[in-house]
């Protein structure tokens, strides 16, 4: 199995209930930290041996065209000039033509420790959703598997069979599945541009090639979408992550 040297990072959307915290910014440039979330996050993927970053922007895409050019080279961008008008599958979509390899996928509003990476890029599959355990964060997406393979997605558990656990939004995607979710999106897009890459394309692709998905237990992660998941991150879930990333480079 190959190793993964490319992430793309989806980061089109405009963050509508941030507004108050992140009005004239990306959701990805809110600030935990010292740096902003979208660059620890570059930090870590870096740190995992990973070279190639493509950021598929849209609202307020000058700050990560910024980014890229003082990366080196190290980092793209694809704009989707729609992003006020579709989903996360489209904003990839938008990447298409710079992805040329298996990469990893995940969004710009997402923190994690280094673990989420390492325990991902370790699996032996080339096709890996990571999940984690309970989160309790009130805006989880459940995922239910058969054989650790992916069937479904949604926020309501009653809609699903056997949940595995939590979608941490950290997806491993080889060059074929890939290209089963672009034929899959084309399609898709003759009716809609809101299509999202993980609920909607993600779970169709998975009905033609096997999925798998990974659980990854006691995990920090979150995802800030809002005021209460902004809290959550600076109370707990980012404290928790330098706590164990600090432990893990003392080992």
């Amino acid at each position: 199995m190959r190793a993964v040297t490319t992430a793309v990072i989806l980061a089109a959307g405009m963050g509508t209930r941030l507004k108050a915290e992140n009005h004239d910014r990306p959701k990805g440039f809110l600030k935990l930290g010292e740096k902003p979330i979208v660059e620890e996050s570059i930090s870590r993927l870096q740190e995992a041996g990973i070279n190639s970053i493509l950021i598929a922007t849209g609202h307020c895409h000058d700050y990560y065209d910024a980014l890229a050019r003082e990366s080196g080279g190290s980092i793209q961008t694809a704009y989707n000039a729609s992003y006020r008008d579709s989903g996360s599958m489209y904003s990839l979509y938008c990447a298409r033509e710079l992805v040329q390899d298996d990469f990893l996928l995940l969004e710009s509003d997402l923190i994690y420790e280094q673990r989420a990476l390492t325990s991902l890029m370790h699996q032996p599959q080339s096709d890996c959703v990571l999940l984690s355990d309970a989160t309790n964060s009130g805006d989880e997406v459940f995922v239910e598997t058969r054989d650790d393979l992916l069937v479904a997605m949604s926020k309501d558990r009653s809609q699903l069979g056997s949940i595995a656990g939590e979608l941490v939004g950290i997806t491993r995607v080889s060059k074929r599945l890939f290209e089963i979710m672009i034929d899959i999106a084309e399609a898709a897009f003759r009716s809609t541009l809101h299509y999202d890459y993980e609920t909607d394309c993600l779970v169709a692709a998975a009905k033609q090639h096997p999925v798998h998905c990974h659980l990854e237990g006691d995990l920090a992660w979150g995802e800030i979408d809002d005021a209460s998941h902004l809290a959550r991150a600076r109370s707990s879930v980012y404290p928790q992550i330098l706590a164990r990333d600090a432990s893990l480079l003392r080992q």
